[in-house]
């Protein structure tokens, strides 16, 4: 039955009927809002004109969608109706954020227009895979291309320095970085200690995260999943000393705890790491990259540059380019990529064109690494599912651009957030007023209408459009 399906799948691909889209963010993004608010849109394409700006559903091209069972049997499916509960609960939740992998898959029939799918039928297929996972998973992918010794120095470098969110992380560090001190990798190991001091690095990841830091390595600590207790996660970097020519001074016996910990580190690599890269990841087709802006405004200058650091880092774990049939078949590559600033609802239409230009500039390196590739790429603010309502408020003779909407302690507000700025700000943005980013919750809407959304239509033309015709 296994061999079946793959070889259907494999059919699908070489006639550019299916399709892998990677949905990437760190997180707090807004993975699983997104992935909602797409699918539903789909669903309700046949009986609702929500998608203005996707050519297919504008043209009457697109005939529907339907949710149908997934190949991979070993993953859990995407819960899409608890996400569409919760929205439409009272009052409406937003989605729980995804604590696990999960996938979903969609049948979207349309009418093609061009190419020998038209010769041959008046109707065909695309199978579109979509697949959510923990944000905080993304951030080890970079450990695929370092030794122990490599991640243990780029881990204790971001203690120390004038990298931003140095001060910070050490000021969180303090309680691991005494008791760090304090043990000796070169000697017999206890097991005890060594999970002691995992533990404390934890904690220390934790609060980084908590503080509105985003590269907390490795993911899996602060989100472990069915791995909580397990040994492979109870490692931590350490430094080792070395000559001039990176040689160790001392001797790394194998009942060490260094060796110790250099084994478990290898093991969390080649066992979850890779395991996790070559199942999810290996074979997308297409990316839309989320970044939530404007949280890191509201959380400071370490919290923004930080972010940016880490999206740079993950973008160089996916590999681009071109796709041929051949390629398709056997070594896919991403050949389009979206980057999306997410929340576009949060803050007023006129701050939409800043929130770009913000977004272009925080994945400036990012964008380079994938634009080397010849790939098609593109910049948008969006909000997969609206929270607020743009409008008008005034104070004595002025009038302004302001948003109304309910916030999660349920107090409403009418207000305007402040300008996002269109450029990396400086340390000294946030010495002013700065911004003023308030949490809503979704939208109450009936049952029987698709999500408000901003430009998930744009999303779908780009992702989607050249597949449809």
């Amino acid at each position: 039955m296994k061999i079946k399906q793959e070889v259907n799948d494999l059919v699908k691909r070489s006639l550019d009927r299916h399709l892998r889209l990677a949905v990437t963010g760190l997180s707090r993004a807004g993975k699983t809002a997104f992935i909602t608010s797409l699918v539903n849109q789909l669903l309700n394409s046949s009986t609702q004109d929500n998608l203005p700006l996707f050519e297919p559903s504008r043209n009457k091209q697109l005939l529907g969608a339907k949710r149908i069972p997934q190949t991979n049997l070993m993953v859990p499916r995407f819960d899409y109706d608890l996400a569409i509960e919760q929205l439409h609960s009272t009052p409406p939740k937003w989605p729980v954020p995804t604590r696990d992998v999960s996938e979903i898959r969609l049948a979207i029939r349309f009418k093609p227009k061009k190419g020998a799918r038209r010769l041959l039928k008046n109707t065909s297929t695309l199978y579109l895979d979509i697949v959510d996972y923990p944000g905080e998973w993304l951030l080890d992918l970079p450990l695929l291309d370092m030794s122990f010794e490599q991640w243990s120095q780029s881990q204790l470098e971001l203690l120390k320095g004038e990298k931003a969110g140095s001060e910070l992380r050490s000021k969180l560090a303090k309680e691991w970085l005494l008791k760090l001190n304090h043990f000796d990798s070169l000697a017999t190991a206890n097991e005890n200690r060594v999970a002691e001091l995992a533990r404390s690095y934890t904690d220390y990841l934790h609060a980084c995260k908590d503080a509105g830091l985003h590269w907390v390595q490795p993911g899996r600590f602060v989100l472990p999943g069915e791995l909580v207790g397990a040994p492979v996660l109870q490692f931590f970097p350490v430094e080792l000393k070395t000559d001039e020519h990176g040689k160790p001074l001392e001797e790394i016996k194998r009942d060490s705890a260094y060796a110790m910990l250099r084994s478990r580190f290898n093991e969390y690599k080649k066992k979850i790491v890779k395991h996790f890269y070559q199942e999810h990841f290996a074979s997308f087709d297409r990316q839309i990259v989320l970044v939530d802006c404007l949280q890191p405004l509201n959380s400071g200058y370490d919290s923004f540059m930080d972010m940016s650091g880490a999206i740079s880092q993950l973008m160089q774990s996916f590999k681009y380019g071109r796709n041929s049939i051949l390629k398709r078949l056997f070594s896919a590559k991403i050949d389009k990529v979206m980057f999306a600033a997410t929340k576009a609802d949060h803050v007023t239409p006129d701050q939409h064109v800043n929130l770009v230009s913000l977004l272009q500039q925080l994945v400036h390196e990012a964008w380079q690494h994938v634009s080397y590739e010849g790939i098609d790429m593109e910049c948008v603010s969006l909000a997969s599912i609206q929270a607020t309502m743009p409008g008008y408020a005034s104070s004595g003779d002025k009038t302004f651009q302001a948003v109304k909407g309910t916030t999660l302690e349920e107090e409403t507000l009418t207000l305007f957030p402040g300008e996002v700025p269109p450029k990396l700000p400086q340390k000294d943005y946030w010495q002013g007023n700065g911004f003023e980013f308030y949490e809503f919750r979704p939208l109450k809407i009936p049952h029987d209408q698709a999500l408000p959304h901003i430009r998930i239509d744009k999303v779908l033309q780009f992702l989607l459009g050249d597949k449809l015709r």
